[in-house]
């Protein structure tokens, strides 16, 4: 291609009998370019988890397969983007990735960059959010609990008539901050929100379908010669559907919250013109609060390797082992397909993979049921 007597610009003709240009692609040729590389990832990353699964076993491959799949993708992307090659998709559509500051072929660092962030980033995230968003539930819970405690504590202590007591409540309160982040910890530790403007944005500007490459500042262009009365139409439509529902979804936030907020300041109002009641309830909810997830214990109650009579009603042979760790059942627990596992196991599968680990139906860790003797 830089052999080749041809100028890259923006998309605006340049003029002349024999001129061309390399206009910016649209995004149905972007997204058409994706769905190649993706459709190609994931054979590799079949046939590899095939190829582990003969040296190394199914137990190893199921543990894996996430490792595996971003490891295939990794290599993907070093044996074409990484040493200068265009992918197969981009290939596929006649697609050349530049930089969008000064149109010339991507630096080996934007390279590396670009790689780098759209593959080993949300890999990582991926394993050490879990963990985080625990660690905060937990401290969340232990201090609106605290905080909890010191409003009843000072409503015995104070004691007033129940006319001294309504006071307006402020709108926004450390507890009620607290309680919302709790409440959608998920969401907002999420980065779904933030892809959701990215494509929405691509859709109208036809550029970055990754947010990696708006992050480095990488687009692409289209190389095949275009007739003068040839058009590249775009996903604009698709942009102003996709901004209603965010904003829809906002609104409708905004109303629930409101709503809830208003619910919280009439009950206060209620529970201070009545009788305090609560104080044996108080205690109660410290030791035990409800807002605090039930955890399985440390140790399996039913291990069928050590207790082969624990539940006697379930077959001998192999339908007493778990088909995601092969071992006999702890504290085997039914899916609502069921299906039965270990609870750890499913758990842990659930969490990841809201569907059975068989036959794909949905399930949540609310509907999983410990099995007992």
């Amino acid at each position: 291609m830089a052999d080749e007597d041809l100028s890259l610009s923006t998309p605006t003709p340049l003029t002349g009998p024999s001129a061309h240009f390399y206009p910016f692609a649209t995004s149905p040729d972007i997204i058409r370019s994706h769905e190649k590389d993706a459709f190609l990832t994931a054979k590799l990353a079949s046939q590899a988890q095939s190829i582990i699964r003969t040296l190394r076993g199914a137990r190893f491959v199921h543990t894996n397969s996430e490792a595996i799949k971003h490891l295939t993708e990794l290599l993907y992307f070093s044996l074409t983007t990484l040493i200068g090659n265009r992918t197969l998709g981009e290939e596929y559509c006649d697609l050349v990735q530049l930089e969008d500051d000064t149109l010339q072929l991507p630096s080996i660092s934007r390279r590396v960059g670009y790689i780098l962030s759209s593959i080993l980033v949300p890999w990582t995230l991926q394993r050490i959010l879990p963990a985080f968003r625990q660690r905060l539930r937990t401290k969340l819970e232990r201090s609106i609990t605290r905080q909890q405690m010191k409003a009843q504590q000072t409503k015995v202590t104070i004691n007033s008539p129940p006319k001294h007591i309504p006071k307006r409540r402020s709108f926004l309160t450390r507890l009620r901050v607290q309680k919302y982040i709790l409440e959608h910890l998920d969401s907002i530790t999420s980065l779904s929100p933030i892809y959701a403007l990215s494509i929405a944005t691509f859709y109208f500007t036809g550029s970055y379908y990754h947010l990696s490459k708006r992050l480095w500042g990488i687009r692409y262009v289209f190389t095949k010669k275009l007739e003068d009365n040839e058009q590249r139409v775009g996903y604009e439509v698709l942009g102003v559907l996709l901004v209603l529902q965010i904003a829809v979804q906002s609104i409708l936030h905004v109303q629930k919250v409101s709503v809830g907020l208003q619910q919280e300041d009439q009950n206060v109002l209620a529970e201070s013109a009545g009788s305090s009641r609560q104080e044996d309830t108080l205690g109660r909810s410290i030791e035990h609060p409800s807002s605090l997830p039930v955890l399985p214990a440390s140790s399996a109650r039913y291990d069928l390797s050590e207790d082969p009579h624990a539940i006697p009603w379930i077959p001998t042979g192999q339908q007493r082992k778990c088909t995601l760790c092969l071992d006999p059942f702890k504290d085997p627990s039914v899916t609502t397909c069921g299906h039965v596992f270990c609870w750890t196991c499913v758990c842990d599968w659930v969490r990841e993979k809201p569907e059975c680990p068989l036959c794909r139906q949905e399930v949540l860790v609310s509907k999983v049921l410990p099995l007992r003797g």
